[in-house]
Formats: C-alpha cells, sequence, structure tokens
C-alpha cells in the first residue's frame, strides 16, 4: 500500500494506480479560496509526480457542486484572499489560486474532471485544467468573472480557448453565463455526459483503461500532449525522438510487444 499525502480539505484515495481527489468543503460549495483545496492539490500533484505507481488522477466534489470557485463572502467582506491593497492582492493571486492552475500544469499523468454539479468561476477553470472532462446531467458551468466585475485571475483566459477555440470562449468569458451539460458537451468542453448515480464508477472505468497501459509511455505522452502546445513541429520530433528511445528500454514495452506477438500468431 503506497503511503498517501496527509490533506486537509480533500479526500485522497489510490487504487490500482488511479488516485481520486475529492474537494470535500460541501459547506461552501468547494469553494477554491478560503478554504485548503488549493493547497491540498499542489500537494497531491506533486506527490503524483514522484510516485509512478500512479497513473491517472480524478478530480470530483463532494455534495451538490463541483466548485464554486471564489468565496463571495469573502469578497463581500474583503477578507482573506480579497484583503488588501492592489500591490498585496497581486501577491496573493500568485502565491494563492495560481499555484493550482501551475501545479495541474506540471502534473505528470492525465486528469480527468469528474464533475458532479456546478463549476463555476476558477472551478470551471479547474475543469479546463484536466485532460479529460466528463459530467453528470446535472452539471452547470459558467465562466462568471465578467459578472462580479472580475477577470480569470487563475489563467481561465488562456485555458478555455484552448480547450474550445477563441470565438466560444469569448462568449462565454464576456457574457458571463451558465450553461448546462449538454451545451457544455456541444461546445466541445466535455468528453460525455453520464447519470449522476453512474459518474464515478463511469469515470472509474475510463481511468482503469488509462492506467492499464504502460505507466512509463504513460506520463511521456503527457509530456508531449503539453509541450506540443508550445512548440514547433522540429522541436517536437526531436523531444519525440528523446522520448521514444527511452520508451523501447522499459521492461512494459518489451512486455507488450511480446504479448501483442502472440497475440496476432507471429511467433514464427
Amino acid at each position: 500500500m503506497v503511503e498517501t499525502p496527509i490533506t486537509k480539505d480533500c479526500l485522497l484515495e489510490v487504487s490500482d494506480g488511479i488516485a481520486c481527489l475529492t474537494m470535500n468543503r460541501h459547506d461552501v460549495r468547494n469553494a477554491l479560496t478560503g478554504t485548503a483545496i488549493v493547497d491540498d492539490i499542489v500537494t497531491v500533484v506533486d506527490w503524483i509526480n514522484q510516485h509512478t505507481e500512479v497513473s491517472v488522477l480524478l478530480i470530483t466534489g463532494n455534495g451538490t457542486a463541483f466548485s464554486s470557485g471564489g468565496n463571495l463572502k469573502d469578497m463581500r467582506d474583503k477578507v482573506g484572499d480579497f484583503a488588501g491593497d492592489p500591490a498585496s492582492l497581486q501577491k496573493k493571486y500568485q502565491r494563492g489560486i495560481q499555484r493550482m492552475t501551475l501545479a495541474m500544469d506540471r502534473l505528470a499523468v492525465p486528469a480527468i474532471a469528474v464533475v458532479n454539479g456546478a463549476a463555476i468561476g476558477a472551478g470551471f477553470d479547474l475543469v479546463n485544467m484536466c485532460d479529460l472532462r466528463i459530467a453528470s446531467d446535472l452539471a452547470k458551468f459558467g465562466e462568471t468573472f465578467i459578472n462580479l466585475g472580475l477577470i480569470p485571475g487563475d489563467g481561465g483566459a488562456w485555458l478555455l480557448q484552448r480547450v474550445i477555440g477563441y470565438q466560444k470562449a469569448a462568449e462565454l468569458t464576456f457574457t458571463g453565463k451558465v450553461i448546462d451539460a449538454d451545451t457544455a458537451l456541444n461546445y466541445g468542453i466535455l468528453l460525455k455526459i453520464v447519470p449522476a448515480d453512474d459518474l464515478l464508477s463511469d469515470a472509474y472505468l475510463l481511468a482503469k483503461e488509462i492506467a492499464s497501459k504502460p505507466n512509463y509511455a504513460i506520463r511521456a505522452t503527457k509530456r508531449l500532449m503539453k509541450t506540443a502546445q508550445v512548440e514547433n513541429i522540429a522541436e517536437h520530433l526531436k523531444l519525440c525522438a528523446h522520448e521514444q528511445s527511452l520508451c523501447h528500454q522499459q521492461p512494459d514495452h518489451q512486455k507488450a510487444v511480446l504479448a501483442l506477438i502472440e497475440q496476432l500468431n507471429l511467433k514464427k
């Protein structure tokens, strides 16, 4: 049994190469400010990156919301993450919620957002930080910062257009409207919609399919997928050659080749 890190406001379960992180502050709709959820996400990401036993990360929420994003009462009262002058607020964003964005960007394994309910503001951005996204038919999504006279301070303007393209991202960001799961599926935000009662079990099926693949190749492919977003093709091919040379040295590669040869009856 792998010893897991201590988390405060999230629950972490690890089995069969799958880590499931459940935001566990239903009392504040799993808000990302005023809680330890961001700290927990950063801790778990850094732990996964050091433990090759893990091949997939699921992120979900406990209760009726995935995450409501920023704590509105703290905004109203100008306390916690929202207290101080512009200079101190800038530092709080950089030392606070932006740490989550950077952690998810350096996560070494595929992440699946398992959206059980409303994902609003920074909660929606957390969904878009994941590689794959499935949702309950009860889920709702909103890039709602503009409604509060704010901008996506956690990087949402960078994230959303890379998921659905500039024009649709501009629509959601400039209007601040909230969309349902069907619309999110149509926009390309979601991979699929699952009945609420089946959501987590369905997510585990997808995670198990990924976790069944050779772990080194999973992590190497994740690196390639991320770097391909910013590299030109020549740079990308150079990294491909490097990673592939290492894949060929992995025991899982040789095992998989031998299994396929046997399956196809190519022994001769």
